[in-house]
């Protein structure tokens, strides 16, 4: 033990450092979710009881899995429950030093796949990892995702009932399924980034915590799985978080990346973001989350709007799109090109994809067509896009930026002269 006792505040810190790896464990051990959360808590008050007066282990860690499962099999035995887990108590609970050789890391690599096993639905591998890997409450999942606190709540019910009685195993893949398996865990923690950082209806346009909290899942991932798209995807989200601060004005109004402000970008994270990219262009064949990184650092070291490399951009479009075709790169591709080429030559792709009912469907790509007719001056068709992009979105801030483009056009078609 330590000899100095722990205030509130640093066992609190604890509880942020450590949590999540001690949960991780305790799954594996109780074999139960709703168990080992309970055990986690009640280690944690043992914790706020004990240490202030003993001092704090030397491994901390270790300490709360020990006291967690021993809490968690005293539970079983109150609900008389000791047959159906007999195994986990013929044993003699463990000792500190015992649980000092626990592999925490790989717990948390079992309890990551777990949570995004393709046997779950993806808002559930979603919602689940964000209440197990990143420690939200469920009225905190509810407000990210913008759902009710009773949907959330029931959906992870379902979800641990579903691993339990699916015998989904609490394991990291096999060597031969990881290829299979990773891109869908890293799939759910871009959910996660994306709907921190872009958010699909509401007030704002981002939620700065819940864009931290997958960069952290990611690193944390990176470090105990180096794969050249882990890094990548760590790379990509940096870079994007970075302009988390020139997105909106002081006035909560939407700020297109041509106006942002770049000395508020944080340049912190860029570096960041730039490191983590090196790292995955030397390991990895290039895969979409490299590829797409290299498009934000395209944008995260031009001093200037003016200043972007359109050309290499486009290429890098031409890359991903090769690897990974979809209408939305290819949307992005087509702005690409109009700001490489012309207006009009972006306007011709994106004609093209306008037999696409997913496209048609998407806000942005009305609201491309719509600046990119603006651009060759036809303002008529630049409104009716406008209208269209507006009559699709949910957010309120992109609402008020569309709102006021069309304003903008109306003011200049007002102003034109009678023919």
């Amino acid at each position: 033990m330590n000899a100095m006792p722990a205030s509130p505040a640093h066992i609190e810190q604890i509880y942020q450092d450590h949590s999540r790896r001690v949960l991780a464990t305790l799954i594996r051990l109780l074999n139960d979710f709703s168990l080992a959360e309970e055990s986690l808590q009640e280690a944690f008050v043992a914790a706020l009881h004990q240490w202030p007066q003993e001092g704090i282990p030397d491994n901390p860690a270790a300490w709360l899995i020990s006291t967690g499962q021993r809490r968690g099999i005293d539970q079983i035995r109150r609900n008389q429950t000791a047959r159906r887990h007999a195994h986990l108590v013929e044993h003699d609970e463990p000792s500190t030093e015992e649980a000092d050789e626990t592999p925490i890391d790989d717990d948390l690599l079992r309890l990551l796949f777990t949570c995004c096993h393709p046997a779950l639905a993806m808002d559930v591998r979603v919602a689940l990892t964000l209440r197990e890997m990143c420690g939200l409450t469920t009225e905190q999942i509810a407000r990210a995702l913008l759902q009710r606190p009773g949907t959330v709540a029931q959906r992870i019910v379902r979800a641990k009932r579903k691993i339990r009685d699916a015998g989904i195993p609490y394991k990291v893949p096999d060597s031969h399924e990881l290829p299979q398996r990773l891109p869908d865990v890293l799939k759910v923690i871009y959910l996660v980034f994306n709907e921190g950082y872009s958010r699909s209806d509401g007030q704002h346009v981002l939620d700065v915590s819940l864009a931290s909290e997958a960069i952290r899942l990611t690193e944390s991932l990176a470090r105990l799985l180096p794969d050249g798209e882990v890094f990548g995807l760590t790379a990509l989200m940096y870079l994007q978080h970075s302009r988390r601060d020139a997105r909106q004005d002081q006035c909560g109004e939407l700020v297109t990346l041509e106006h942002q402000d770049r000395n508020l970008w944080h340049q912190a994270d860029i570096r960041l973001g730039l490191d983590w990219l090196a790292q995955a262009l030397q390991l990895t064949p290039v895969a979409p989350y490299t590829l797409q990184a290299s498009i934000a650092a395209e944008h995260a070291t031009a001093q200037h709007a003016d200043d972007t490399n359109w050309k290499r951009i486009v290429l890098l479009y031409d890359a991903l799109h090769q690897q990974h075709p979809s209408a939305v790169v290819a949307l992005n591709r087509a702005v690409a090109v109009a700001m490489r080429d012309s207006p009009r030559e972006g306007l011709r792709l994106l004609d093209q994809l306008s037999s696409t009912r997913e496209v048609l469907s998407y806000h942005l790509y009305h609201a491309a067509r719509a600046d990119l007719l603006r651009r060759t001056g036809d303002l008529e068709s630049a409104r009716m896009a406008y209208q269209r992009a507006l009559a699709l979105t949910a957010q309120e801030p992109e609402r008020r930026f569309l709102t006021r483009q069309l304003r903008l056009l109306d003011d200049h078609l007002a102003s034109r002269p009678a023919p």
